[in-house]
Formats: C-alpha cells, structure tokens, sequence
C-alpha cells in the first residue's frame, strides 16, 4: 500500500492522527499507533462487517501488533445503541475480562463507533479506543472528535460522554462494498462541513456529485481528508462544544427530531441531516439571517448527491417537545443557522418561527 495521508486532532496531551489510506486495514498495527500496555482487545462490530471481510483484516493487524482480539457483535441499525446492548457489552468485558490497559476497537458506521465509544469511556472509569470507521459518514464525522452515545425512547444520545480515540483509522477502499444508500447519507455531512467551513469543498462536490454515488476512490479519498480536517480544527479548538463546535450541528436539531418521531431507521442519519439543513436554512430564511440563494444551491446540492430534501408531516407537539430535550437547548430552542456560506452563527429560535417554516415545508406522505 502506498503511504497513507494523516491530519492532526491537536489535543493538549490527548492529541491523536486520523490516518486515511487505500488497503490501511491490511497494515493497521503499522500505520496505527496502539496503547503499549494493552494485550487485550474487544473489537465491536456488526454482521455485515464481518460477512464482507472487513473484521478478518483488522483482525489480522490487531494480531499481528501482538493483541489477543475477541469479537462482539452487535444489531444493526440504531436498536444497537440501547442500555441493553450497552450492558450486554459491558458483561462481555467483566467475563474476559478486559483490564485498564486494554483496547476497545470500533469497526463499523457511526452506530458502533458511538456504543463502543460509550463503553470504552465507562468501562473501568475509561479505557483506550481505536475507532475504525466503515462508512462515509463515520469516516468523516462520527469517529472524529470523541463524542459517544446512546439513545432513549425520549432522544437520540441522551446519555454520552466525551472519550477521545487512540486514533481513528479510515480506509476508502471499503466504501465500495457499501450499499449505495449508505455512500450517499455519509455525503450529508460533507455538505455540512463545507456549509459552515469551506466553499471549496462545496464546489468540488457539486462537480462531481456522481462520483460520491459511484463511490470514486479518490475523490472520496480527497473528501474525507477536507472535511475530516475541518472536524479535527474545530474539536481541537473545542473539545467539549462550550462555543465553535456547536457549529458542526448544522442541520442535526431537525435531524435527530426526525429521527426520533420516524423510528430509528426509518431516516438514515445523514438522510435525516439532510432535510434538517433545509429546516435549519428556511428558518434562517425566515428570520432574515440566511440569504435564500444560500437555500436554493444547498437544495440543489444535497438533490444532486441523491440525498433528501422534502420535510415530512409530524404531529408538532411531539417536534415541540422532542426538540425541547436536545442538548443544545438553553433557556429555549437554539439552532445553527448560516448568515452566509461559511459563516454559522447559533440562535434561538421560538415555536411560532419554526412552526412558520414547518408549514411552508411539509410535505403530505403519499
């Protein structure tokens, strides 16, 4: 393999590479750097990982590098981000059982990388995590920056806690084996990194919107890198989402609503995303803060990649109160919103501007 491409996530005394590279999980206890004392691994992983290759590979390197590597497998989809998987992954570390200087290795979507994360930031008050990202989406954003969770019937990542990885460990070349679908909700969060960050990288997705669905290698390769690179700045710039990284929400209030009232599932993560960018922008819109050309070339953008932009009919008292309990609200509902390209700001946004938007968006089911 040829060398692989490495940025920076400059945490003081925490800091860790995203390493990027086409074959990179032949050659992971090489390229990777793991905790010395660990002899222990738990990898975390789902069936689809496992049927394609994928978990033999890294189990391979993981061997290699001198671990002894156990494998727990965990449902696909959001069920697998439950209190009861969580504690059925704790038990399963308690039986080995895995100690302090172990290693916990997430190799999967977004799904896994936040439970796995989750039990390595509980599992004897924190242990080391090597996050192995499968999917675009993961790849991009949900391996970087060290947020973990799962969910409640209530919400999405009600319960979390901040757990930074050893390193994150992304290789292009298994995007090809991904269901087209999958390629095309992970390129959610690339529109949304280059929404509050960097026009470039809009454009070059808007050159080639078809090369994200066909799952071109090098361009994939050249997007993760730009838009890995814009999470790595603002997690290093703030870690605990105090200010700057509340930015990267860009179109999750809505999402994770839609989420939540849908059904797990129902909405992939970035599909979700997605329409919450046209919610987040409308109401921008409506507010006077986002200018409507702003609106009109993102929609174009996520139409072309094949994501979606139509805001389905949802009992509003259930968005009302769902959206109540997210993370970000203070004193009231706040969403980020864009006073232009590049420029996010977060603002509260009242019931009456959001119901506004909503009934000028949605769209009756068919």
């Amino acid at each position: 393999m040829s060398a692989p491409s490495r940025l920076e996530v400059a945490l003081d005394g925490r800091g860790y590479q995203i390493v990027v590279g086409e074959d990179l999980l032949d050659d992971l206890g090489a390229q990777v750097p793991l905790p010395l004392h660990a002899r222990r691994a738990l990898l975390v992983t789902q069936a689809p990982l496992v049927a394609h290759g994928h978990v033999a590979r890294v189990l391979d390197g993981l061997r290699i590098a001198g671990l002894d590597v156990r494998v727990h497998e965990v449902p696909d989809g959001e069920v697998a981000k439950s209190p009861t998987v969580l504690a059925d992954l704790w038990e399963a570390c308690a039986a080995w059982p895995l100690g302090r200087d172990d290693l916990i290795v997430a190799v999967g979507g977004g799904v896994v990388g936040d439970l796995a994360g989750f039990v390595a930031a509980t599992w004897m008050r924190g242990v080391a995590l090597l996050q192995v990202p499968t999917t675009l989406l993961a790849m991009v954003d949900a391996s970087i920056g060290g947020k973990t969770g799962i969910n409640l019937a209530a919400g999405k990542n009600l319960v979390g806690a901040f757990h930074q990885p050893v390193a994150v460990a992304a290789d292009p070349t298994v995007l090809a084996t991904l269901p087209e679908r999958l390629r095309i909700e992970g390129s959610a969060e690339i529109v949304k990194a280059a929404l509050i960050a960097d026009v470039t990288l809009l454009e070059r997705i808007e050159r080639d919107p078809d090369g994200i669905r066909h799952g071109d290698a090098l361009l994939l390769h050249a997007l993760i890198l730009r838009a890995a690179a814009i999470k790595a700045r603002v997690v290093a710039s703030d870690e605990r989402e105090a200010g700057e990284r509340a930015h990267l929400n860009l179109g999750h209030t809505y999402g994770h609503v839609l989420e939540t009232l849908t059904g797990y599932g129902t909405f992939l993560h970035g599909e979700a995303v997605s329409v919450g960018l046209v919610v987040a922008l409308e109401v921008g819109v409506e507010l006077g803060i986002t200018p409507e050309p702003v609106v009109r070339r993102t929609r174009a953008c996520l139409e072309a990649v094949g994501l979606p932009t139509a805001v389905p009919v949802l009992a509003r008292d259930a968005v009302h109160a769902t959206m109540a309990r997210d993370k970000k609200a203070r004193d009231g509902v706040r969403m980020v919103l864009l006073e232009d390209l590049a420029s996010p700001t977060l603002v509260p946004v009242s019931p009456a501007v959001l119901d506004t938007v909503l009934d000028r968006l949605e769209v009756p089911a068919r």
